[in-house]
């Protein structure tokens, strides 16, 4: 008697997976749909009913956070159904582990989905897509791998959402959860739990996100992109400071004006690892911040700092009580 097979949905959104060297440019372009992605792995169907939904084919660098709700819509409707054991998404790596965040934070399944790519393309000599794909339809098909959230496979590894950063621009080993550790790993067919995933927020997805402007700290900064994004109407702001979370006199100066706008601002570190903390006093520095309203991220990196605040305003507003605890965990 033939057993059934699990049945996965892959979501296609393009990236270099999708990609193929251009022979007048030599640069890589989309160039390959979901749908041959999908035969071109060897294998793929002894392990899986496959269905193939093509949201979009772009380079992760032009992704938004807009495309990313839309993502996110399609995923929670192919989670909804009761035949869908699982998501992958294919997605470039540039911004694969803020989409990534982004549907953790608004899907609510317990069912896996897992976010993979490639770092190199499809025409290169050495393209690491298809094992890649394998390996995310592996895990997305396993019930060893549930209850984790939103997970960045690629190379084996399975990584948070969270907590996971690219950190090398080319290597194929280029996704790390550095001092939270990864979730898993995968060899052969079988699903390696090595950590648990420590807390999940959720937050309903909005029909508009705010406009929140992200903005990195350095030193001679003179306060006025500050000042700029708050003229041109962002409702928030996260500010890369440096250190546990501080920045100098004149961004802290456009910091205060920010919130005399009612301008909820988030402070995160440009640290790679380790929290905003209230350490220092003084015109900038991280508890003078926080006791004059600013937000701070705890571990949360900057980027993702910016998607959480966006989601956060949407559905509470600007209030600062919400947002801190939002925060807090």
């Amino acid at each position: 008697m033939k057993l059934e097979l699990p049945r996965i949905a892959v979501v296609s959104t393009g990236g270099t997976i999708a990609e193929k060297t251009d022979s007048h440019t030599g640069g890589a372009v989309p160039a390959v749909s979901g749908k041959e992605l999908v035969a071109a792995v060897p294998g793929l169907a002894v392990v899986a009913e496959i269905s193939v939904h093509q949201l979009c084919n772009i380079d992760s660098s032009q992704m938004s956070p807009q495309i990313w709700a839309e993502l996110s819509q399609k995923v929670n409707e192919l989670l909804a159904d009761k035949d869908v054991d699982g998501v992958v998404v294919t997605h470039g790596t540039d911004t694969m582990a803020e989409g990534a965040y982004f549907l953790d934070l608004t899907t609510r399944s317990n069912k896996p989905v897992v976010f993979t790519g490639a770092m190199n393309d499809a025409s290169s000599a050495d393209p690491d897509g298809p094992g890649n794909l394998m390996n995310a339809v592996i895990q997305a098909a396993s019930a060893d791998a549930r209850n984790w959230g939103v997970t960045v496979t690629l190379n084996r590894y399975i990584n948070s959402a969270r907590t996971v950063r690219k950190t090398q621009t080319t290597n194929m080993q280029t996704f790390m959860s550095g001092e939270k550790g990864y979730l898993g790993y995968i060899s052969g067919k079988k699903i390696y739990r090595i950590n648990e995933r420590v807390h999940r927020r959720h937050l309903p997805l909005p029909a508009k996100l705010p406009k929140v402007v992200y903005i990195s700290m350095y030193a001679g900064a003179d306060g006025s992109l500050v000042r700029h994004a708050v003229d041109s109407g962002a409702k928030g702001l996260v500010i890369d400071g440096v250190g546990a979370g501080n920045v100098n006199k004149d961004v802290y100066e456009a910091i205060k004006y920010g919130l005399s706008k009612k301008v909820a601002v988030v402070i995160s570190s440009s640290v790679y690892f380790g929290s905003v903390e209230p350490i220092y006093g003084g015109p900038g520095g991280g508890k003078t911040l926080s006791d004059n309203g600013c937000i701070l991220a705890g571990n949360l990196k900057g980027h993702k700092a910016r998607l959480l605040l966006i989601l956060g305003l949407a559905n509470y507003g600007n209030d600062y009580e919400k947002l801190k605890e939002l925060f807090a965990k």
